[in-house]
């Protein structure tokens, strides 16, 4: 498991938030537990927290003291898309928390061999497990997937320390048709219906 560390500014609160972003750092707080902690950070601290498709924990250092935290909640300034704000949950052995880790594929789908394209519709799945217990991916073999065949939530490889929060039959991916392989199955039933009709008249 990734862990990306920084140290982080405590915030004085009689600070604007305003002013804290003008002077190039993100409000963030970081809570949980008996934890409630008030600070800033520069974007290039968290940029490969936030900015990528894996999930990675954190270890905040604060006036000496480190925190191993997950990002929770990320505010975008509606406009420029600017971060405007970030929440850090502090992780405790044997306190549950609820996190989405991302979905991965494991063996190669016959249907993909054919021709069909793996169209994934859900990338990241969320459950709740003791933080001891976190994993960076779960999987989904696909080794037996046809063309137009879907995998959904509960093809998710079983894991006994976590317990999944979104409803079992939820989609993943499907193996879609491609469009000229329609065209050609298409035209190749034309013929073989065209020969049926003739038989039955």
């Amino acid at each position: 498991m990734q862990t990306i560390s920084f140290t982080a500014e405590a915030r004085d609160l009689s600070t604007k938030p305003k002013a804290i972003r003008k002077a190039g750092r993100i409000p963030a707080v970081l809570y949980g537990g008996k934890t409630l902690e008030h600070f800033t950070v520069h974007q290039s601290d968290v940029k490969h927290l936030i900015y990528t498709p894996e999930f990675k924990l954190a270890s905040v250092t604060l006036a000496g003291n480190v925190h191993n935290c997950i990002l929770k909640d990320i505010q975008f300034h509606p406009l420029t898309d600017n971060i405007t704000h970030i929440d850090f949950l502090t992780l405790e052995d044997g306190r549950k928390v609820n996190i989405e880790i991302p979905v991965k594929f494991k063996g190669v789908s016959p249907g993909v061999k054919e021709g069909g394209k793996l169209q994934q519709s859900m990338r990241r799945v969320k459950v709740k497990l003791d933080p001891k217990y976190i994993v960076n991916e779960l999987y989904i073999d696909i080794s037996e997937l046809l063309l137009g065949d879907a995998v959904r939530v509960r093809d998710i490889e079983p894991n006994e320390h976590i317990e999944i929060m979104v409803n079992e039959a939820t989609p993943v991916a499907i193996v879609e048709v491609p469009r000229a392989l329609k065209s050609a199955e298409a035209e190749a039933a034309a013929p073989v219906a065209a020969a049926a009709e003739t038989t039955e008249a």
